[in-house]
């Protein structure tokens, strides 16, 4: 993907002009980038992270098991979004379905939380 900058000019009290260069985002503020390796073991490790977070949560009483993550975008924000495309199976055995997990990590924090995780259809 290109490097899209937005150059900016500030005026002021001084009267020198400064110029600040930004990274160009999107209407909500925060730019989606594609995650160029999905089999990244870090990658893996969040994917794997939605779905145990997932399963601990007694309303939805389910055991999936992580399979792989199918594609996935970062947000960088107070830390990264990871928007992740899945797919689980439960423990029964029967099909694979797909998931889309949003998690929020703060790697220099130690932190990871699920944000959201719901089926999807197509991919």
């Amino acid at each position: 993907m290109a490097d899209k900058r937005h150059i900016t000019t500030v005026f002021m009290s001084t009267d020198h002009p400064t110029t600040v260069i930004k990274p160009a985002t999107n209407a909500s503020g925060c730019e989606w980038n594609p995650i160029k390796d999905v089999h990244d073991p870090h990658v893996k490790e969040i994917g794997e992270f939605a779905v145990a977070e997932f399963n601990k949560d007694p309303q939805h009483g389910a055991d999936l098991q992580f399979q792989d993550v199918i594609k996935g975008e970062t947000q960088v924000v107070s830390g990264i979004n990871y928007r992740l495309i899945l797919a689980a199976k439960d423990s029964a055995g029967a099909a694979v379905k797909n998931y889309e997990a949003l998690v929020w990590e703060k790697p220099w924090l130690h932190f990871k939380q699920l944000m959201s995780f719901n089926p999807v259809k197509d991919v």
